[in-house]
Protein backbone atom coordinates (compact mmCIF):
# COMPACT_ATOMS: atom_id res chain seq x y z
CA UNK A 1 0.00 0.00 0.00
CA UNK A 2 2.79 2.32 0.63
CA UNK A 3 3.72 2.63 -2.84
CA UNK A 4 -0.12 3.68 -4.01
CA UNK A 5 -0.11 6.62 -0.90
CA UNK A 6 0.38 9.42 -3.91
CA UNK A 7 -2.74 7.60 -6.06
CA UNK A 8 -5.89 9.47 -6.34
CA UNK A 9 -9.12 7.39 -7.31
CA UNK A 10 -11.75 8.91 -9.20
CA UNK A 11 -15.09 7.94 -9.24
CA UNK A 12 -17.86 9.08 -12.03
CA UNK A 13 -21.55 9.26 -10.78
CA UNK A 14 -22.92 9.59 -14.58
CA UNK A 15 -26.76 9.90 -13.89
CA UNK A 16 -27.94 9.96 -10.08
CA UNK A 17 -31.98 9.33 -9.59
CA UNK A 18 -33.21 13.05 -10.10
CA UNK A 19 -31.09 15.46 -12.23
CA UNK A 20 -33.21 15.02 -16.37
CA UNK A 21 -32.79 16.33 -19.39
CA UNK A 22 -34.52 19.59 -18.37
CA UNK A 23 -32.03 20.33 -16.01
CA UNK A 24 -28.82 19.29 -18.18
CA UNK A 25 -29.76 17.70 -21.71
CA UNK A 26 -26.51 16.16 -21.52
CA UNK A 27 -26.76 13.65 -18.76
CA UNK A 28 -27.14 9.89 -19.84
CA UNK A 29 -30.32 8.25 -19.12
CA UNK A 30 -30.75 4.75 -20.90
CA UNK A 31 -28.21 2.34 -20.09
CA UNK A 32 -26.69 2.68 -23.87
CA UNK A 33 -25.96 6.30 -22.88
CA UNK A 34 -24.71 5.25 -19.18
CA UNK A 35 -22.49 2.82 -20.72
CA UNK A 36 -20.94 5.36 -23.43
CA UNK A 37 -20.82 8.04 -21.00
CA UNK A 38 -18.75 5.29 -18.36
CA UNK A 39 -16.32 4.39 -21.27
CA UNK A 40 -15.65 8.17 -22.23
CA UNK A 41 -15.06 8.78 -18.31
CA UNK A 42 -12.84 5.66 -18.31
CA UNK A 43 -10.28 6.38 -21.26
CA UNK A 44 -9.98 10.10 -19.02
CA UNK A 45 -9.12 8.31 -15.94
CA UNK A 46 -11.95 7.42 -13.69
CA UNK A 47 -11.04 4.38 -11.81
CA UNK A 48 -15.08 3.58 -10.55
CA UNK A 49 -18.29 4.32 -11.90
CA UNK A 50 -21.31 4.61 -9.88
CA UNK A 51 -24.21 3.69 -11.36
CA UNK A 52 -27.91 4.62 -10.86
CA UNK A 53 -30.74 3.37 -13.50
CA UNK A 54 -34.00 5.35 -14.89
CA UNK A 55 -36.98 3.70 -15.70
CA UNK A 56 -38.45 4.93 -19.65
CA UNK A 57 -40.11 8.19 -18.33
CA UNK A 58 -36.61 8.86 -16.73
CA UNK A 59 -37.11 8.58 -13.13
CA UNK A 60 -35.34 6.49 -10.82
CA UNK A 61 -35.87 2.84 -10.89
CA UNK A 62 -33.90 -0.04 -9.08
CA UNK A 63 -34.99 -2.60 -12.09
CA UNK A 64 -32.34 -5.28 -12.23
CA UNK A 65 -32.76 -5.17 -15.68
CA UNK A 66 -31.49 -1.70 -16.19
CA UNK A 67 -28.40 -2.71 -14.52
CA UNK A 68 -28.16 -6.03 -16.49
CA UNK A 69 -28.47 -4.00 -19.98
CA UNK A 70 -26.21 -1.41 -18.95
CA UNK A 71 -23.64 -3.71 -17.57
CA UNK A 72 -24.02 -5.76 -20.76
CA UNK A 73 -23.53 -2.92 -23.30
CA UNK A 74 -20.96 -2.15 -21.82
CA UNK A 75 -18.92 -5.17 -21.53
CA UNK A 76 -20.02 -6.19 -25.21
CA UNK A 77 -19.34 -3.22 -26.92
CA UNK A 78 -15.90 -2.22 -24.95
CA UNK A 79 -14.27 -5.02 -23.72
CA UNK A 80 -11.11 -3.37 -22.79
CA UNK A 81 -12.77 -1.13 -20.15
CA UNK A 82 -11.59 -2.55 -16.65
CA UNK A 83 -13.88 0.45 -14.82
CA UNK A 84 -14.81 -0.54 -11.55
CA UNK A 85 -18.93 -1.01 -10.88
CA UNK A 86 -20.07 0.53 -7.87
CA UNK A 87 -24.12 -0.25 -8.03
CA UNK A 88 -26.39 1.99 -6.04
CA UNK A 89 -29.16 0.88 -3.74
CA UNK A 90 -30.90 3.71 -3.15
CA UNK A 91 -31.97 4.64 -6.85
CA UNK A 92 -35.64 4.71 -5.70
CA UNK A 93 -37.38 5.90 -2.45
CA UNK A 94 -40.47 3.99 -2.90
CA UNK A 95 -37.99 0.51 -3.42
CA UNK A 96 -38.99 -2.69 -1.04
CA UNK A 97 -35.48 -3.74 1.06
CA UNK A 98 -35.44 -7.15 -1.74
CA UNK A 99 -35.81 -4.74 -4.81
CA UNK A 100 -32.95 -2.78 -3.02
CA UNK A 101 -30.61 -5.70 -3.36
CA UNK A 102 -31.99 -8.09 -5.99
CA UNK A 103 -29.62 -6.66 -8.64
CA UNK A 104 -26.39 -7.28 -5.98
CA UNK A 105 -27.44 -10.93 -5.76
CA UNK A 106 -27.60 -11.64 -9.75
CA UNK A 107 -24.97 -9.19 -11.01
CA UNK A 108 -22.14 -9.39 -8.15
CA UNK A 109 -20.38 -6.31 -8.80
CA UNK A 110 -17.40 -5.12 -7.09
CA UNK A 111 -19.17 -2.37 -5.43
CA UNK A 112 -22.33 -1.60 -3.78
CA UNK A 113 -23.24 1.64 -1.94
CA UNK A 114 -24.40 1.17 1.64
CA UNK A 115 -25.93 4.45 2.94
CA UNK A 116 -25.36 4.24 6.78
CA UNK A 117 -28.06 5.73 8.10
CA UNK A 118 -31.66 7.03 7.28
CA UNK A 119 -32.60 11.19 6.90
CA UNK A 120 -35.06 13.85 6.04
CA UNK A 121 -34.09 14.07 1.76
CA UNK A 122 -34.20 17.38 -0.19
CA UNK A 123 -36.53 18.85 2.43
CA UNK A 124 -39.57 17.16 0.54
CA UNK A 125 -39.49 12.99 1.70
CA UNK A 126 -37.81 10.41 3.98
CA UNK A 127 -34.49 8.75 3.09
CA UNK A 128 -34.92 5.13 5.03
CA UNK A 129 -32.11 2.89 5.47
CA UNK A 130 -33.47 1.14 8.72
CA UNK A 131 -31.50 -0.81 11.01
CA UNK A 132 -33.39 -3.87 10.02
CA UNK A 133 -32.42 -3.38 6.33
CA UNK A 134 -28.68 -2.58 6.99
CA UNK A 135 -28.08 -5.22 8.92
CA UNK A 136 -29.20 -7.60 5.90
CA UNK A 137 -27.29 -5.87 3.27
CA UNK A 138 -24.31 -5.66 4.98
CA UNK A 139 -24.73 -9.39 5.47
CA UNK A 140 -26.07 -10.09 2.04
CA UNK A 141 -23.11 -8.37 0.38
CA UNK A 142 -20.22 -10.48 2.17
CA UNK A 143 -22.43 -13.27 0.90
CA UNK A 144 -22.10 -12.09 -2.79
CA UNK A 145 -18.95 -10.74 -2.12
CA UNK A 146 -19.72 -7.21 -2.82
CA UNK A 147 -17.86 -4.40 -1.09
CA UNK A 148 -19.73 -2.10 0.54
CA UNK A 149 -18.97 1.82 -0.52
CA UNK A 150 -20.52 3.27 3.02
CA UNK A 151 -22.17 6.33 2.30
CA UNK A 152 -22.27 9.04 5.10
CA UNK A 153 -24.17 12.18 5.08
CA UNK A 154 -22.98 13.01 8.50
CA UNK A 155 -21.21 12.01 11.27
CA UNK A 156 -24.19 10.09 12.79
CA UNK A 157 -23.47 7.80 9.84
CA UNK A 158 -20.29 7.08 10.79
CA UNK A 159 -20.66 6.20 14.17
CA UNK A 160 -23.48 3.50 12.86
CA UNK A 161 -20.56 1.91 10.74
CA UNK A 162 -18.29 2.05 13.84
CA UNK A 163 -21.29 -0.48 15.63
CA UNK A 164 -21.93 -2.42 12.23
CA UNK A 165 -18.00 -3.09 11.97
CA UNK A 166 -17.95 -4.10 15.67
CA UNK A 167 -21.36 -6.43 15.12
CA UNK A 168 -19.30 -8.11 12.21
CA UNK A 169 -22.45 -6.83 9.38
CA UNK A 170 -19.07 -4.81 7.75
CA UNK A 171 -15.94 -5.76 7.12
CA UNK A 172 -12.58 -3.55 7.86
CA UNK A 173 -11.16 -1.87 5.81
CA UNK A 174 -14.13 0.18 5.08
CA UNK A 175 -14.71 2.69 2.62
CA UNK A 176 -16.29 5.39 3.33
CA UNK A 177 -17.80 8.13 1.08
CA UNK A 178 -17.91 11.53 2.51
CA UNK A 179 -21.81 13.33 0.90
CA UNK A 180 -20.77 16.83 1.67
CA UNK A 181 -23.39 19.42 0.90
CA UNK A 182 -26.60 17.27 0.39
CA UNK A 183 -29.52 19.05 1.52
CA UNK A 184 -30.39 18.17 5.22
CA UNK A 185 -27.18 16.65 5.16
CA UNK A 186 -23.62 18.09 6.73
CA UNK A 187 -22.56 21.38 4.70
CA UNK A 188 -20.24 21.17 1.96
CA UNK A 189 -16.77 22.72 3.72
CA UNK A 190 -13.10 22.23 4.60
CA UNK A 191 -13.98 22.58 8.24
CA UNK A 192 -17.15 19.65 8.21
CA UNK A 193 -14.83 17.50 5.78
CA UNK A 194 -11.90 17.18 8.23
CA UNK A 195 -14.90 16.56 11.22
CA UNK A 196 -16.02 13.76 9.33
CA UNK A 197 -12.48 12.25 8.37
CA UNK A 198 -11.64 13.08 12.07
CA UNK A 199 -15.04 11.23 13.47
CA UNK A 200 -13.75 7.90 11.38
CA UNK A 201 -10.35 8.32 12.94
CA UNK A 202 -11.82 8.26 16.24
CA UNK A 203 -14.73 5.66 15.91
CA UNK A 204 -13.21 3.38 13.03
CA UNK A 205 -9.66 3.47 13.36
CA UNK A 206 -6.83 5.25 10.87
CA UNK A 207 -5.57 1.71 9.47
CA UNK A 208 -9.19 0.23 9.08
CA UNK A 209 -10.71 3.33 6.33
CA UNK A 210 -10.39 4.68 3.17
CA UNK A 211 -12.26 7.37 2.19
CA UNK A 212 -13.52 9.05 -0.90
CA UNK A 213 -15.38 12.39 -1.19
CA UNK A 214 -17.45 14.56 -3.23
CA UNK A 215 -19.41 18.09 -2.64
CA UNK A 216 -22.75 19.19 -4.11
CA UNK A 217 -23.27 22.31 -6.00
CA UNK A 218 -21.28 25.61 -5.10
CA UNK A 219 -19.26 23.14 -2.44
CA UNK A 220 -17.96 21.03 -5.60
CA UNK A 221 -14.85 22.41 -5.96
CA UNK A 222 -14.03 23.38 -1.99
CA UNK A 223 -14.71 19.39 -1.40
CA UNK A 224 -12.83 18.32 -4.30
CA UNK A 225 -9.80 20.64 -3.73
CA UNK A 226 -9.54 19.49 0.10
CA UNK A 227 -10.08 15.63 -0.86
CA UNK A 228 -7.15 15.65 -2.98
CA UNK A 229 -5.21 17.74 -0.27
CA UNK A 230 -6.10 15.22 2.54
CA UNK A 231 -5.33 12.28 0.69
CA UNK A 232 -8.30 11.14 0.27
CA UNK A 233 -10.22 9.76 -3.08
CA UNK A 234 -12.64 11.87 -4.77
CA UNK A 235 -16.18 11.94 -6.92
CA UNK A 236 -17.34 13.69 -10.07
CA UNK A 237 -20.41 13.88 -12.01
CA UNK A 238 -23.69 15.04 -12.95
CA UNK A 239 -25.74 12.91 -10.05
CA UNK A 240 -23.74 15.77 -7.74
CA UNK A 241 -23.38 19.03 -10.03
CA UNK A 242 -25.02 19.50 -13.41
CA UNK A 243 -23.04 23.03 -13.78
CA UNK A 244 -19.83 23.08 -14.73
CA UNK A 245 -18.88 26.17 -13.29
CA UNK A 246 -21.30 28.79 -12.08
CA UNK A 247 -23.98 28.83 -14.94
CA UNK A 248 -22.55 26.96 -17.15
CA UNK A 249 -24.29 23.60 -17.75
CA UNK A 250 -21.39 20.86 -17.95
CA UNK A 251 -21.12 19.20 -21.45
CA UNK A 252 -20.28 15.77 -20.01
CA UNK A 253 -19.20 13.42 -17.16
CA UNK A 254 -15.90 13.21 -18.86
CA UNK A 255 -15.18 17.36 -18.47
CA UNK A 256 -15.40 16.40 -14.26
CA UNK A 257 -13.27 13.95 -14.59
CA UNK A 258 -10.78 15.66 -17.25
CA UNK A 259 -10.94 18.35 -14.54
CA UNK A 260 -9.98 15.63 -11.31
CA UNK A 261 -7.57 14.74 -13.00
CA UNK A 262 -6.04 18.02 -13.96
CA UNK A 263 -6.08 19.03 -9.97
CA UNK A 264 -4.73 15.69 -9.01
CA UNK A 265 -1.61 16.37 -11.14
CA UNK A 266 -0.96 19.73 -10.43
CA UNK A 267 -1.36 18.64 -6.47
CA UNK A 268 1.72 16.30 -7.54
CA UNK A 269 -0.18 13.24 -7.24
CA UNK A 270 -1.36 10.51 -9.50
CA UNK A 271 -4.65 9.00 -10.59
CA UNK A 272 -5.14 5.76 -9.68
CA UNK A 273 -5.59 2.65 -12.60
CA UNK A 274 -8.52 0.73 -12.19
CA UNK A 275 -6.15 -2.34 -10.82
CA UNK A 276 -4.35 -0.31 -8.29
CA UNK A 277 -7.99 1.59 -7.28
CA UNK A 278 -8.75 -2.63 -6.34
CA UNK A 279 -5.18 -3.07 -4.24
CA UNK A 280 -6.42 0.58 -2.50
CA UNK A 281 -9.73 -1.22 -2.03
CA UNK A 282 -8.61 -4.62 -1.09
CA UNK A 283 -10.24 -5.99 -3.96
CA UNK A 284 -9.59 -9.15 -5.71
CA UNK A 285 -7.61 -8.36 -9.18
CA UNK A 286 -10.32 -8.49 -12.26
CA UNK A 287 -11.08 -11.70 -13.65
Amino acid sequence: MSGLSNKRIITVATTGAWPTKKDNPNIPLTPAEIADDIYECWKAGASIAHLHMRDENGNGTMDKNRFAETVRFLREKYPECDIILNMTTSGDLHATDETRQIHLKELRPELGTFDCGSMNWMHTSLFINSPKFLEELGRNMQEWGVKPEVECFDPGMIANAAYYLKKGVLKAPIHFQFCMGCANGIPGSVKSLLFMLETAEELVGKGNFTWSTFGVGRSAMEILYAGVALGGHVRVGMEDNVFYSKGVLAESNKQFVERARRIIEEFGCEVATPEEARQILGLPPRK
